[in-house]
């Protein structure tokens, strides 16, 4: 593995040190989201459910269309630094807000800028490598990223045990934001196949295989399960966990993901990519029936958020690897495009009907609805997609 990783282009390695230094900004708010709503501007999980749904609806409309063009355009880097741009310029603008409304439109631009670059990103990183380094290079981009994650919290939780308001912190956030942006302005176009143009766009996903399109089906359902990560920081507070050691716990997922997310995926090349994601699936329904438990306690907390770090690691890179597989050649923006918005776009009203359950039922009730649509997507994965009858071979 080291002597692939060491192989690996210069793009690959780039893009990986942009989405470390993007992800050290986004990760240091992103588990203060919840106590800034809650504590500041006096927002509850309805108000959050309605926040990161929107925003992530709206940033998976986007991946789609940025996809579509780059296959057209064959260029990646406008739409990867204009992305980057959006996203940094926004997130300082939370310390500003006075309600939660204001900050449902600072996410929504946070969110617009990596609706533009996520795709086109993608299908850079498709492109710089051959087939057989596709696991490796998503798991190595999803660890540095995943590595951010780690340094984000813990710079969080620094400010927090200093006594730094929640509005100063959100401020810090300009300089990583400077930072990426110079990265991405550094990155190069790789030598593309111009005569490999899609056919013309349609919303039927017109030219892509049978396979691709049950994959998406089934990515859906299990989206609409999966809502934002929010709602787990939420429950660990309601728990007891304290405060200044919420980020510590976002943190500590973020480190199990970065070190075995490169592994993982790597070893996806050599093995079938679909055994690694339907034992991760299985992994994530688990831990969010244990999560329903009324009287779970914090010790137990800990122990399935360390298990919910190995699920992330386990398909992050893969499930992209996978994308990249089934897509035909010209069209992986397209591709990467499609399996954007669905996974996103379920994040909407995964998170407001999860975010309803939450405060109007209990927690019990919203995790065991999120843990029943993994069990039902893992099924149809099984027996479904992959179907032995199916022509075309998974890899």
């Amino acid at each position: 593995m080291w002597k692939t990783l060491r192989s690996l282009p210069r793009t690959v390695w780039l893009i990986g040190l942009i989405s470390f230094m993007n992800d050290s900004a986004s990760e240091m708010l992103y588990p203060l989201m919840p106590l800034y709503l809650a504590s500041v501007l006096m927002a509850g999980p309805k108000a959050l459910g309605i926040i990161e749904g929107i925003a992530e609806a709206t940033s998976s409309i986007f991946k789609l269309v940025s996809g579509v063009i780059v296959d057209r355009t064959k260029k990646t880097k406008p739409w990867i630094v204009v992305g980057y741009f959006l996203a940094g310029a926004g997130r300082p603008l939370i310390a500003l807000a006075s309600s939660w409304t204001w900050v449902l439109l600072i996410r929504f631009t946070d969110r617009l800028g990596k609706g533009l670059r996520s795709s086109p990103r993608d299908a850079l990183l498709a492109e710089s490598v051959p087939e057989n380094q596709r696991g490796i290079t998503f798991g190595l981009h999803r660890s540095m990223d995943n590595a951010g994650a780690v340094v984000g919290p813990l710079l969080a939780a620094l400010l927090l045990s200093l006594h730094v308001p929640l509005r100063e912190i959100f401020l810090w956030a300009i300089i990583p934001a400077v930072i990426t942006v110079s990265l991405a302005l550094c990155l190069k176009e790789p030598v593309r196949d111009y005569s490999a143009v899609p056919k013309k766009f349609t919303w039927s996903m017109d030219g892509l295989p049978l396979q691709f399109k049950r994959y998406i089906f089934v990515v859906g359902l299990f989206a609409l399960g999966n809502s934002s990560d929010m709602f787990l920081l939420l429950r660990a507070r309601d728990v007891g966990v304290p405060q200044e050691q919420i980020p510590l716990l976002w943190a500590g997922i973020s480190l199990i993901t970065t070190v075995f997310g490169t592994p993982l995926s790597a070893l996806s090349d050599r093995f079938s990519r679909k055994y690694f994601i339907l034992i991760a699936w299985l992994a994530f329904a688990f831990f969010y029936m244990a999560m329903s438990l009324p009287n779970i306690s914090i010790w137990m907390i800990f122990g399935l958020f360390g298990l919910y770090g190995l699920f992330k690691a386990a398909t992050e890179g893969v499930e992209k690897a996978l994308v990249a597989d089934l897509a035909p050649v010209g069209m992986a923006g397209t591709a990467f495009g499609w399996f954007n918005l669905i996974s996103g776009f379920m994040l909407f009203p995964a998170s407001f009907i999860f975010g309803w359950l939450y405060e109007s039922y209990s927690p019990t009730a919203a995790f065991l609805f999120s843990g029943s649509c993994a069990l039902l997507a893992l099924i149809l994965l099984a027996s479904w997609v992959f179907r032995p009858t199916d022509t075309q071979p998974v890899v």
